[in-house]
């Protein structure tokens, strides 16, 4: 009785995983810039396969699937963040995002802070990647 009821539970956390994994890709290729892309490409695909990882733990109910799934789950959970965060600082500093549409812009701001300038107005036309220019 609780195998079956596991079971049931595994099914439909996979079933889960894959929609919110498939809104991730349809964000990926439908969203208009690239921080909205990099929101879909992060957030509910990381979800998304925690949910397929735990369904498939509860599943087979095995040890050694388990921790393998705990270790996916971690790692992805660690590189995920990591991975979008520097994606999305070089698509600033490269000035291919779109700022019309930001209502917060703390990057610019520390890094006008800091010297650094990215804006063409800032430069007269230009783009400077640090205080030497």
């Amino acid at each position: 009785m609780l195998g079956e009821v596991l079971d049931v539970l595994g099914a439909l956390s996979v079933l889960a995983g894959a929609v919110f994994c498939l809104a991730a890709a349809v964000g990926v290729v439908r969203f208009p810039d690239v921080m909205t892309r990099l929101h879909a490409a992060t957030k509910p695909q990381v979800f998304g396969l925690v949910l397929i990882l735990t369904g498939v733990a509860l599943t087979l109910r095995t040890w050694h699937v388990v921790l393998l799934a705990l270790l996916t789950i971690g790692l992805q959970i660690l590189t995920a963040p990591v991975s979008g965060h520097m994606l999305a600082r070089t698509a600033y500093r490269t000035d291919q995002w779109d700022d019309a549409h930001a209502t917060v812009d703390e990057l610019g701001d520390d890094l006008e802070a800091a010297g650094f300038t990215n804006r063409p107005e800032d430069t007269g036309g230009g783009k400077s990647r640090g205080p030497l220019g």
